[in-house]
This record gives C-alpha cells, structure tokens and sequence, in this order.
C-alpha cells in the first residue's frame, strides 16, 4: 500500500488579490497518482477552519486513496487575508482560482474532486462555495462532494442568494461529465430529513441521464458527524464511493 508522504503547510498569492493558508498533501511518487482533491471547510463567521475534524477524516482517506490533496483556510481565517464575505461569491472566486493556479502547476492532473464538508469536496457552508465550482474542460474529471449541504439556512448563510446556489447545482446536473455525491445525516440540527427527501426527488427528476448523482442519507447522524459511529458511516460511503 502507498501513502502520501509530505504535508506542507505553506501560503499562496492568488489571482483575486488574496493570500490563503493551505495545506498540500503529496503521495509517494511510487503512486504515480494523477488525481488531485480540494476540501473546503464550514462556514468561517462560526470558527470553521481548515482544522476542523471532518476535514482531517477526509484528508485521512484521500491520503490511503494516494490523492494529492490541498485543504485551506478561506479568506480572513487563520492567515489568510481579506474579509470573508456574506454572499460566498468571493470566496467561490478564489476556489476557481486556487484551482486553476493548482493544476498550471501539475499539469499532470487528470481527475479534480472538490470535496465540501458541512458546507471541489465542501462540508457545510463550504458545500455551497464547492457547487459553484464548475465542471473542468476535459480531459480532466470533475467530480463534487457535498456534505452536510446546508439546506434549510442557504438563504440566511448567503445574504439570500438562494437561487444563485440553487441554479449552480441544477448546472452541474445538466453537465453529462458532471459526477455528484451528496451525502447527509438524517438528524441533522438545522435541515429536517424530510426536506432533503423532498429535496432529493427534486434533484434526481432534473436533467435525468446527465450528470452521475448519488444521494446518500445516513441514519442517526447530525450535522457534525462527531460521534465515532457517525465518522465510520461516513468514511465508508466515500471509501466506497471513490473506489
């Protein structure tokens, strides 16, 4: 088995005129890995940062799947600079543009995933700036992993910008290479069960035979995917889902 080998922790100047905190993972080149992923963390005005827990559950997995993996601090948290906003358009600005410069120097990337936890793969609130990443031209894969996508509050974390998140996941469905995950606790504190069901419905009825979509509810677990139990459920749904 080969694991990643270096952990940096280091900054980086940005075309949107702002400095980020990041951490880069690199797997042993005996891997001749060509996958890269991006985790974004929850939202910034309630403490989220790159050191949150599910973070680093994630980052432990993509590490054992030999994926070069950048996680970072948004703007205004931690050392990065500016101001984080209340619209989530700046931050998705600089998510574009973290990409872009990431790839100008590996160009041998072929398969990008943007992973947000609870809001490339976005947990929470970095579930929202992740969905408006759009699908990379090919050759390269593009695929989103959403966490904990904050459903019930995308108004109030948003400035009410509803509709512009809402259209940007209707956009990645009518993407045909567009390849989806979404996954949610079933007792999660701020979107019942029953609205993500109907929210489910609603996004399996879109565009149907486009984009690769799974919807994947997992009992007994909330939106922080704290409890040991919680954590295991959610490891082996990405495990599963990235084999």
């Amino acid at each position: 088995m080969v694991h990643s080998i270096v952990t940096l922790e280091n900054t980086i100047r940005l075309s949107t005129h702002v400095q980020l905190e990041l951490a880069t993972c690199t797997p042993n080149p005996a891997a001749r890995s060509s996958k890269l992923a991006v985790c974004l963390h929850p939202w910034s005005w309630l403490g989220g940062n790159m050191h949150d827990p599910v973070i680093h559950l994630v980052v432990r997995l993509l590490q054992k799947k030999n994926y070069h993996v950048v996680y970072y601090n948004s703007r205004g948290v931690g050392k990065s600079t500016g101001m984080a906003s209340l619209t989530g358009r700046p931050e998705a600005d600089d998510l574009k543009a973290l990409v872009n410069q990431t790839l100008e120097e590996m160009p041998h990337i072929d398969s990008v995933t943007i992973i947000a936890t609870r809001t490339f793969q976005g947990y929470s609130y970095g579930a929202l700036i992740a969905s408006l990443q759009p699908v990379l031209s090919p050759p390269i894969k593009t695929s989103h992993v959403l966490l904990s996508y904050p459903l019930s509050p995308r108004g109030l974390l948003t400035l009410f910008n509803t509709k512009t998140y809402a259209s940007a996941i209707s956009a990645l469905l009518r993407e045909p290479t567009s390849n989806l995950l979404i996954v949610f606790g079933e007792n999660d504190e701020f979107t019942s069960k029953s609205k993500y069901d109907a929210w489910a419905k609603l996004l399996k009825e879109q565009e149907p035979g486009k984009a690769a979509l799974e919807i994947v509810s997992i009992p007994g677990a909330s939106h922080f995917w704290r409890a040991t139990e919680e954590q295991r459920m959610l490891e082996e749904t990405l495990e599963n889902w990235l084999s």
